[in-house]
């Protein structure tokens, strides 16, 4: 099995694998062409590589293209499973639909830039010049209701599994819990009825690589976001290697495309 890996940091390890530079991806067309595998592309690499060069890319297309913005999210997640997304409205940014925000949500709120991860690009909106600044510098609004949390989950789905699993707690009046926003990471035990609706969600969507982030309400779970490239420190920590799940993964889906062997020829 040979790859072309375009992020050699998250392909660590792998073996027979060769790295090109994103940005020189049509000077090495030929090698591309021979690749079983193309890892890590970056976004705008990836409709070349799929619809112009026929070749498969790892992430899937379909988790580049539904987790490159929260609007592609969240529509689809509102698609199959809305009790599962917390109330959100996406908005045109003009006079009128800031007024329906005000009339929907009462302070305080969350607002959210549409491209943006890490917790960067979050906002706790809780009073008129707060929304003011925000629709100032966004043509999109996208406006979601606060949930009484203090922390949430972290759950990886590679491949065609949860990989792995973990609490994320925020420092106390902080609205987010991401670990880079300064959120503590806690291994308790994760409820495993959200593990069962991010594999149930992923493999519908066709997503093989991307952190799930869910927050749980009493009984009630809620998608936050998924991030596709999402942060390997707590999985460190629990001695979980992301790069050999991937490796196996790749390995399984190339042995059950590969042809059988001819007799008296040698297999490539």
């Amino acid at each position: 099995m040979k790859s072309v890996t375009f992020n050699p940091y998250r392909t660590i390890g792998m073996p027979n694998i060769r790295y090109i530079k994103p940005e020189q991806m049509l000077r090495h067309k030929s090698e591309i062409r021979e690749a079983d595998w193309l890892l890590f592309p970056e976004y705008w690499q990836v409709n070349t590589l799929v619809y112009g060069l026929k070749k498969t890319v790892f992430p899937s297309a379909a988790t580049f293209h539904l987790g490159h913005d929260k609007i592609e999210m969240t529509r689809v997640l509102e698609a199959i499973c809305p009790e599962n997304v917390p109330y959100t409205r996406i908005l045109a940014n003009t006079p009128l639909n800031i007024e329906i925000i005000l009339e929907e949500f009462a302070f305080p709120f969350i607002a959210k830039e549409v491209r943006n991860s890490m917790g960067r690009g979050v906002f706790l909106i809780e009073s008129k010049d707060q929304l003011r600044e925000y629709t100032d510098k966004n043509e999109v609004l996208y406006v979601q209701e606060l949930l009484p949390i203090d922390r949430d989950l972290r759950i990886a789905f590679v491949g065609d599994k949860v990989m792995g699993a973990y609490w994320r707690i925020g420092m106390e009046n902080h609205h987010l819990n991401n670990v880079s926003a300064g959120g503590e990471i806690s291994f308790a035990p994760v409820p495993r009825v959200a593990i069962d609706l991010v594999e149930r969600t992923a493999r519908k969507l066709g997503i093989n690589h991307a952190g799930f982030d869910v927050a749980v309400v009493g009984s009630k779970l809620y998608f936050l976001e998924f991030n596709v490239l999402f942060g390997n420190v707590a999985f460190q920590q629990m001695n979980v290697s992301v790069e050999q799940h991937i490796y196996e993964y790749l390995l399984s889906q190339y042995k059950s495309f590969t042809p059988p062997t001819v007799p008296g020829k040698k297999s490539s």
